[in-house]
């Protein structure tokens, strides 16, 4: 009996049309089969559950095409092309075949204990490091990391006094086409209680709805951080190489503890390759998720890790731990040690003094009655010498009434580029744009080449898609005219882009990097028990 009660032949498909998707369900299981998705005895299984979801009674004959593919996007998308001719995809809209595509794709993966059982083998024959390798490429493999909409973000480098920054205009997080918006506010209002949030560890499996993702393929893994149970996977939108979620087991808020700082370094105990950190705990400065505690992670360098530290200064209670100031446009602090229990020691003091923290000169106060400011970044990695390292970049979350969106926080001249909360990711150094630039930045390029009449008062209107960067535009054109080759445009305004960025992490800089935030941040270490000059 197939899913809809009959062979799909009967519900309007030709035969040609049966034969084609029969033949593309055989590619795919040989796909699975060949990345090591599914074993051989598995192959007979998953053939008769994909052709049960397409209410097919019998595979298609014939001969396979001699192909080994990379992905599974050349036979998944005419497959997703039969199952809307089928009616088994309402509307045909991009959400709803995702939802679709995760359904495909969970019928060709391990379960979860097998998939786990897969990857402790593997890091105990091998290594943590082939082990990693592996589940990576499942995700991909299973098409729950998008690599085809990845490949599609923008990325460039941009020099700055502080290093090269990392800039990147994401496209792989689709945007609502109206139809979906529409059926969005059809749908009755409330509130979904299962699961809790999109980092639950329910949401393996879960067939997902309109306002909530299929994750049919995906898959965690469990890890133990501090005697507790936590999880990990990958994220499918990868902004950088490897990009990982280390999720509680429990859904609870995030919080900033001592406790985070052993978290952080059992983890990169187990996953010495990888570095892990915090978003901040507070709104404004925060992540975009804060309901749920969790960590990103992953197998990149960012800038910041890059960038050095002018002078080491030991902690008086704590001599076998060096701290230092970050050369970087946020407050950066980093501690380095070999002893483990010295250094959360020492990080457990910092967090605490700065919890506490209030310099007036610098417009640093630790609370407003009972609302407190302070919090801290952190990210911890093990240096290529062995040391334990910690960066614990101190946040505050002030606002006012020049700066209601946050004093130290992008200000309104930048919002047109990057308005949204700077958090882990970008701390580090990596911009991730909204993908409305991708055409607003076109249109720009446009007017800077001299294919469109660059008209100000047209471009300045209310309503018109470049009202928000008029100012920037005049600017633009001031500096470069409107008669650019199309790559000079292209090249102009990335640097202009990077320009920007750069002026939001100075805004989120607690301590500017001028002679008097120099001398604020001086002050907080002594506070914190650093003693300048002993190293």
């Amino acid at each position: 009996m197939s899913n809809n009660g009959e062979d799909a032949a009967g519900s309007g498909w030709t035969e040609a049309r049966r034969d084609e998707a029969g033949l593309l369900i055989r590619r795919l299981v040989r796909f699975a089969l060949q990345r090591g998705m599914i074993g051989a005895l598995d192959e007979d299984y998953a053939h008769n559950a994909l052709l049960d979801l397409y209410g097919l009674s019998a595979p298609a004959g014939g001969p396979l095409p001699d192909e080994t593919l990379d992905s599974p996007v050349p036979v998944l998308e005419p497959l997703l092309d039969a199952a809307a001719s089928l009616g088994l995809i309402p509307d045909d809209t991009t959400t709803q075949r995702d939802l679709f595509d995760a359904r495909i794709m969970g019928l060709l993966m391990p379960r979860p204990s097998e998939t786990a059982a897969a990857f402790d083998r593997l890091s105990s024959e091998e290594s943590v490091l082939a082990a990693t390798d592996w589940f990576y490429r499942l995700n991909i493999d299973s098409n729950y990391i998008r690599m085809d909409r990845i490949s599609k973000n923008s990325y460039w480098l941009h020099p700055t006094a502080d290093g090269e920054l990392e800039i990147t205009v994401n496209l792989s997080k689709p945007e609502k086409d109206p139809r979906e918006i529409a059926l969005l506010r059809s749908l009755p209002q409330t509130k979904a209680e299962y699961p809790k949030c999109l980092l639950c560890r329910e949401n393996v499996g879960y067939a997902g709805r309109p306002d909530h993702p299929a994750r049919q393929n995906l898959r965690i893994l469990p890890l133990t951080l501090r005697g507790e149970r936590w999880f990990f996977q990958y994220s499918p939108y990868v902004y950088y190489n490897e990009h990982s979620i280390v999720l509680r087991g429990e859904h609870v808020p995030m919080r900033i503890l001592p406790e985070t700082f052993e978290r952080l370094l059992d983890f990169v105990d187990a996953y010495p390759h990888y570095f892990i950190g915090s978003n901040a705990d507070l709104p404004i400065v925060g992540g975009s998720i804060l309901n749920h505690d969790h960590f990103q992670a992953g197998r990149h360098v960012f800038p910041m890790e890059k960038a050095g530290v002018p002078a080491w200064a030991i902690h008086g209670e704590e001599p076998a731990v060096r701290g230092g100031i970050v050369q970087w446009p946020m407050s950066a602090l980093r501690l380095r040690s070999r002893d483990r229990s010295a250094l959360l020691r020492v990080a457990a003091r910092v967090l605490a003094d700065w919890r506490a923290y209030s310099d007036e000169a610098a417009k640093v106060y630790a609370a407003s009655g009972d609302v407190p400011h302070n919090t801290i970044t952190p990210i911890a990695r093990l240096t290529e010498g062995g040391e334990y390292e910690l960066d614990l970049v101190l946040r505050n979350n002030r606002t006012s009434d020049e700066h209601p969106d946050g004093i130290f926080h992008p200000h309104w001249e930048l919002h047109h580029i990057k308005k949204e909360n700077i958090g882990l990711i970008e701390v580090m150094g990596l911009a991730v744009l909204p993908g409305r630039l991708d055409a607003e930045l076109g249109e720009v390029a446009r007017l800077l080449t001299g294919e469109t009449a660059y008209e100000p008062a047209a471009v300045g209107a209310q309503g018109h898609p470049l009202a928000k960067h008029a100012d920037w535009i005049a600017e633009l054109v001031a500096a470069h005219g409107t008669a650019l080759a199309p790559e000079a445009a292209k090249a102009s305004l990335q640097a202009a882009v990077g320009d920007k960025f750069h002026a939001v992490l100075r805004d989120a800089g607690v301590f500017k990097q001028d002679a008097a935030g120099r001398s604020a941040f001086g002050r907080f270490l002594a506070a914190a028990g650093f003693e300048p000059g002993a190293v």
